[in-house]
């Protein structure tokens, strides 16, 4: 499986615009072709920014279903003249993702990406298994994939929180009681470069 995280930088204002012509233009029958993960905007970091997550069961199942919904009714949305820019990125999950996850966890969900040292992704797959199952227990973990095409050696994990408070309250609760971060004896790598963006969906996003 495949996930191809798209994102699209917005100009100031244009959000509101944005929300109604993807509304119609889903509505137009692009999702009875392939799911949709999940459709976001920042709340914070980069602002007017949305991020929309398409899962796939091969690069080639993706090629195939563009073409069939290229064209379809209101798709693509004709939000150009709302558009600063565009980037596509392809991802493979982690092997301990549940793929199925979908439905109510937020309404916040942190999306850090992480760029790593070239051929350490198997070593940071390795610890955070063996780490990630106590730190599901303090908040919702969406999931975790590193990159295929586009920029390499990334990883990128989501977390769903309640509230801000939340939050604050599990990460400070599973860096002091040592569950979290996997740590570098566990052969944890260190991350070279690390960012944070806090989004909430759409309306219209399977993950509310």
């Amino acid at each position: 499986m495949i996930y191809e995280f798209r994102t699209y930088n917005l100009f100031p204002g244009s959000l509101p615009k944005y929300e109604e012509t993807l509304n119609k233009s889903l509505a137009g029958g692009r999702l009875e072709h392939s799911k949709l993960f999940a459709y976001m905007y920042t709340e914070f970091g980069p602002l007017n920014e949305v991020l929309h997550i398409w899962p796939y069961k091969s690069l080639n199942e993706r090629l195939a279903i563009r073409e069939k919904t290229t064209g379809l009714s209101g798709w693509p949305p004709p939000t150009g003249d709302l558009l600063v820019g565009q980037a596509a990125e392809i991802y493979f999950p982690a092997p301990f993702n549940d793929n199925t996850i979908s439905g109510n966890y937020g309404p916040f969900y942190e999306l850090r990406t992480y760029t790593y040292a070239t051929g350490k992704t198997p070593a940071v797959i390795e610890a955070w298994g063996s780490a990630i199952e106590e730190r599901k227990k303090l908040s919702t973990f969406i999931g975790a994939w590193y990159t295929e095409l586009g920029g390499l050696n990334k990883w990128a994990h989501m977390w769903a929180y309640s509230s801000l408070d939340e939050r604050t309250r599990v990460r400070k609760e599973a860096i002091d009681s040592g569950i979290w971060p996997p740590s570098k004896s566990k052969g944890a790598p260190s991350p070279r470069t690390q960012e944070s963006k806090l989004f909430k969906p759409f309306p219209f996003s399977p993950l509310q």
